[in-house]
């Protein structure tokens, strides 16, 4: 299916504002309401922020783990390496069924990653994927350059390995981690607005030793969290709608 094709869905997604929540609490939380959902309920996004916390996904390496200090580390079920949340920062957790939606794993990452750029070029800020790394960046010399990375992702040959990542003059602004069980969705996306950056250079952000991390504030954008987070929850509820 091409992206973004149009196929409605009834009912649409219902947006959950949970505040400022324990990371390990609605972890469990997400896994039950995926496990326990009946047809007949309502998909869900859930729009909150966590209490300082580092998450480590299934490939995550304790290796990456490089100085947590008080921050607890929190093993997790979803895709990925290691990354950190806290105040300031958007996370938001589509609790969906792609079946329902028509559209493949590939298809829905696009659309969480569409929604950040969105949400982003809403701002004067140009979003850009790389090739072979999840997430959204930006031009750390000018986040409002529309220019086209060379790092952007290519057409390649079916069975052919994902490029090695290449991060020379971005940061990451947006980490992206899911976990699909039954075709139902959790885990999901995570937006710095404000942040405390400190704690990510205790890790080596999703892997990546020497990623540079940024957030919104840091770029010369100064937005309240709840705009940035309500310019998201928009984003996403449209493009997870079709």
């Amino acid at each position: 299916m091409s992206a973004l094709a149009a196929h409605p869905v009834d009912p649409p997604l219902t947006a959950r504002w949970l505040g400022r929540v324990d990371y390990a609490t609605t972890f469990q939380n997400m896994k039950d309401f995926v496990a326990q959902r009946t047809p007949d309920q309502r998909e869900q996004l859930w729009i909150c922020e966590h209490d300082p916390v580092f998450t480590l996904g299934l490939a995550g390496r304790p290796e990456h783990v490089l100085a947590p200090g008080d921050i607890p580390v929190v093993p997790t079920d979803r895709g990925g390496q290691v990354t950190y949340h806290g105040p300031g920062q958007v996370v938001a957790y589509p609790l969906i069924d792609l079946q329902a939606r028509r559209y493949f794993v590939k298809e829905y990452v696009h659309r969480l990653e569409e929604a950040v750029i969105r949400t982003l070029a809403d701002l004067g800020v140009t979003g850009h994927r790389v090739a072979g790394a999840p997430g959204i960046y930006v031009r750390l010399d000018d986040p409002f350059s529309h220019a086209v990375l060379l790092q952007k992702p290519q057409q390649r040959a079916p069975g052919s390995p994902a490029p090695q990542p290449d991060f020379t003059g971005l940061g990451k602004i947006a980490a992206l981690g899911i976990k699909v069980s039954q075709h139902r969705t959790y885990h999901g996306v995570a937006l710095n607005v404000a942040m405390d950056l400190q704690p990510f250079s205790r890790i080596n952000p999703c892997g990546y030793a020497g990623l540079k991390t940024v957030d919104l504030s840091t770029i010369g954008v100064s937005v309240p969290w709840d705009d940035a987070a309500r310019q998201l929850a928009a984003h996403l509820t449209r493009l997870l709608a079709v």
